[in-house]
This record gives C-alpha cells, sequence and structure tokens, in this order.
C-alpha cells in the first residue's frame, strides 16, 4: 500500500506528555508519508502552546472541551491521509507500536486494526479499568458476534474508506464503542494486534466508571438499532 499515514492526537490537558508524544511519533519511521494531527480539546493548561511550538505538525484547536469523541473527528476531518492512525496524548501507548500496527493493512488482511493491550502487555492497569475493559469486549462479542479482546483500546488505525460516510455522533469516549459497532454492521474486518501498555503516570486519568455504563448502553443501542444507513465498506 502506497500513499499517507494520517495520526491524530487527541489532547485535553496533557502539557506534561505532550511536546514528547509529538516527538516520538515524529520519529517513528513508517516508511510512507506521515502527517501529525493534534486536536487540542479546549485544554485550560498549556497544551495548546507546547503543540504549537512544534514544526510539521497540524494543530486545531476547539474553544471548549467537547470530548475525545469530537476531538477525533474533527482530526479526521482536517486529514488527508490514506490510513488514520488514533495516538492517545498521555502516553500509555507508545508510538513506537505504530509500524506493527500499521502490518495487517499494508498485507490487505484488514481494514482497520485494534492495538490490544491484552494479547500484549500490561502495566499499572487497575483492577476496576480491567474488569471494565472486558465486560466491553465480551459485550461486542455477545452483540456482534466479534472475537475483539479490547474494543476500548485507544490505538485504533483504519483505511480512510471504511470511515468516510460513517454518521458517528458521540462526543466523548463512548465514540470507541459507537465507531466500533457501526464498523462492525458495514462488515469491515478488525483485525487486533498485540501492544504494550502502561498506566498514565503524569496527569490525571479521565475515563470514570459511569463512561462505562455509557458505553455499554451506546453497544446495545446501536446493535438494536440496525444496519443504518451507512452501507458497506468499500474492498
Amino acid at each position: 500500500m502506497k500513499g499517507k499515514v494520517s495520526i491524530i492526537i487527541p489532547c485535553f490537558n496533557e502539557e506534561e506528555t505532550i511536546s514528547d508524544v509529538i516527538e516520538r511519533v515524529k520519529r517513528v519511521d513508517l516508511g510512507l508519508e506521515k502527517e501529525v494531527i493534534v486536536v487540542d480539546d479546549g485544554s485550560t493548561d498549556s497544551s495548546f502552546e507546547k503543540a504549537s511550538k512544534h514544526d510539521g505538525v497540524i494543530v486545531v484547536r476547539h474553544e471548549r472541551n467537547m470530548g475525545k469523541g469530537a476531538a477525533v473527528k474533527t482530526g479526521i476531518a482536517h486529514s488527508t491521509g490514506d490510513v488514520i492512525v488514533i495516538q492517545d496524548a498521555d502516553l500509555e501507548y507508545l508510538p513506537e507500536d505504530i509500524p506493527g500496527l500499521l502490518v495487517p493493512l499494508l498485507r490487505g488482511e484488514a481494514d482497520a486494526v485494534y492495538g490490544s493491550r491484552f494479547l500484549g502487555s500490561i502495566e499499572g492497569m487497575s483492577l476496576s479499568h480491567m474488569l471494565g475493559n472486558r465486560v466491553l469486549s465480551w459485550a461486542t462479542r455477545i452483540l456482534f458476534g466479534a472475537r475483539i479482546t479490547d474494543m476500548m483500546t485507544g490505538y485504533k488505525l483504519f483505511r480512510r474508506e471504511v470511515v468516510d460516510g460513517l454518521e458517528l455522533k458521540s462526543k466523548r469516549f463512548e465514540f470507541e464503542p459507537e465507531i466500533t459497532a457501526k464498523l462492525l454492521k458495514r462488515g469491515v474486518r478488525i483485525v487486533e494486534t498485540p501492544i504494550r501498555y502502561s498506566a498514565r503516570k503524569k496527569g490525571e486519568a479521565k475515563i470514570r466508571w459511569k463512561d462505562g455504563l455509557i458505553c455499554l448502553w451506546w453497544l446495545v443501542k446501536e446493535r438494536l438499532g440496525g444496519r443504518g444507513n451507512e452501507g458497506k465498506a468499500g474492498g
């Protein structure tokens, strides 16, 4: 596969890690043209100013905090790549894992790739978060018949054509189940690849238990909503 890879970094109050993640993303050798897009989601710290100092990076700003899903959608709208990569700004996910995540796409084995923490290595994840992730992944398998071990992973890669035309309505963490459900209903091939994960050591975790309940509700709602009007992804 030839073309461009757009790496979208949604960011909210990540002044302690944003410069590091940008530089590490820029250093990763993908063997393809690379586009780095930071979407500052209304940060109240110096995240936007720090991101704006980096050359060769597109920085977009929300005037107020709208949520991760909204930030990702803004990033996709500003991207021009043939492949879209979502990279969290808190460095729980290592940019150095991106080349391995691209492999199934490059080989034509997948339309979307999810980096699975449960197939790789996990450091420091709390029991509550681990159980929550397991429950949501189990619900995805039951509702959609998909063998996914880590539906809530922050590492998701897509061929552009499978997300173009998706009517994504969620604005916060429920983005993860919504896009997963819509892709599965379109017959998109999702492949999981092992990644390394280390729970954040700087800043404050933003996802809470009630977000997990909202995510579960989105899975059920998408299942009950039927196929929808997006049609099937092109091959």
